[in-house]
């Protein structure tokens, strides 16, 4: 069986959502975040200490974006997969990816600066939170296409670019959503496999943070 290390709402909520969008079974461990500092065995499991991991029989994997790419074509054919021969391929490849490189970094200093050493670098924090906004200019010009990125419907790419969104409402950068990013995180977010998802990790970044 699949099993995933997750803290709530961290980056492993991508794989915990495609997971729930294939119906595949699996073990979850939920862990307090930062995994490293607050559950130190989790390093016999992966040594990098970050989160998330997945175990597949013999295959390892840390990296989200990736670990979603490998669920949506190990486990097809599935929509969630735009095959090479297909048009879109290098555009579903562009998102899967830009949601994390491009996206998820910058919410990481902001995470760090506001959440966990607040005092320390707000300049740094504001000037992260700006960049993303700047980049998230880049998915509202492809959303004047259509309701999805890519490929004309819901894929693994939504995925990764939806998780930003979702740190993004936790890091309360949401207030700078245009519309058509809004209506993009409401479908996203009304996604049964999306429930689904925050329904297994029991609890929220803020809650975990707090516990």
């Amino acid at each position: 069986m699949i099993e995933l290390w997750h803290c709530p709402d961290a980056r492993s909520f991508r794989p915990l959502w495609a997971l729930e969008e294939l119906g595949l079974e699996y073990e979850l461990h939920l862990l307090p975040f930062p995994p490293r500092v607050r559950e130190p065995g989790y390093l016999e499991v992966n040594p990098l200490g970050t989160i998330p991991a997945m175990k597949d029989g013999d295959t390892f994997m840390t990296e989200s974006a990736a670990i979603v790419q490998y669920l949506a074509t190990r486990y097809g054919p599935s929509e969630l997969a735009v095959g090479v021969d297909d048009p879109a391929y290098g555009a579903w490849l562009n998102w899967l990816h830009f949601g994390e490189a491009t996206l998820t970094f910058p919410q990481t200093l902001v995470l760090r600066y506001r959440q966990f050493e607040p005092g320390k670098a707000e300049v740094v924090a504001d000037d992260y939170a700006q960049w993303f906004l700047s980049r998230l200019r880049h998915v509202d010009r492809a959303l004047q296409k259509g309701d999805w990125l890519c490929a004309g419907r819901f894929t693994a790419a939504d995925i990764s670019v939806g998780y930003a969104l979702l740190l993004a409402r936790q890091l309360k950068l949401d207030a700078k959503f245009s519309p058509a990013i809004l209506g993009y995180w409401e479908r996203l977010s009304s996604r049964p496999a999306f429930r689904a998802a925050k329904a297994a990790q029991k609890m929220d970044l803020s809650e975990a943070l707090s516990s």
